[in-house]
């Protein structure tokens, strides 16, 4: 979203329902999950088995496998605390909108309803997702990431952990 300001009309962005299936359903495609866009601090990939993704009329959905080896490294450790924390709950994808040569029509711009306001909404057909990571502050407020099943390594201190399974329980 961009508020517009100095004779700019404020901007929106959305997704279409299985906007990511281009590259979600790229088998050969490496997909990450990172922490704040930083490649140098992985949790999980696609290539690695341990990112797994599905892009359904309704929402991408991810299930990601932090194994033992991540767990002992000093990144996954300060994220899981600042996740047990709640400073860490939303996501952010980093994708590219696909080339119309690939793609026809992979995003379209309209006028936004006159009753709601005046933006332009830029809508996404397709898209190539890099990534997606866990930050602090998401672009997209409706993101949302929780701790489902968490099996730590049993030699990394467990505090934070079960901290946060406690908190996420559902």
């Amino acid at each position: 979203m961009d508020a517009g300001g100095h004779g700019r009309r404020p901007r929106k962005e959305e997704f279409a329902p299985q906007a990511f299936s281009y590259a979600v359903e790229d088998a050969d495609r490496d997909i990450h999950l990172l922490i704040g866009h930083s490649f140098d601090k992985p949790l999980a990939s696609r290539k690695a088995g341990t990112l797994l993704l599905s892009d359904t009329s309704a929402a991408l959905n991810f299930e990601a496998i932090l194994t033992p080896d991540i767990q002992r490294t000093s990144w996954a450790q300060d994220f899981m605390a600042a996740f047990a924390a709640g400073l860490i709950g939303g996501i952010s994808p980093g994708f590219r909108v696909a080339p119309p040569e690939a793609v026809a029509k992979p995003e379209e711009t309209t006028e936004e309803n006159p009753a709601e306001g005046n933006a332009l909404i830029r809508t996404i057909f397709a898209a190539i997702l890099f990534e997606l990571s866990m930050v602090t502050r998401p672009a997209y407020h409706d993101t949302e990431a929780d701790l489902r099943h968490f099996n730590p390594a049993p030699d990394v201190p467990p505090a934070a952990y079960l901290n946060a399974l406690r908190r996420w329980r559902a």
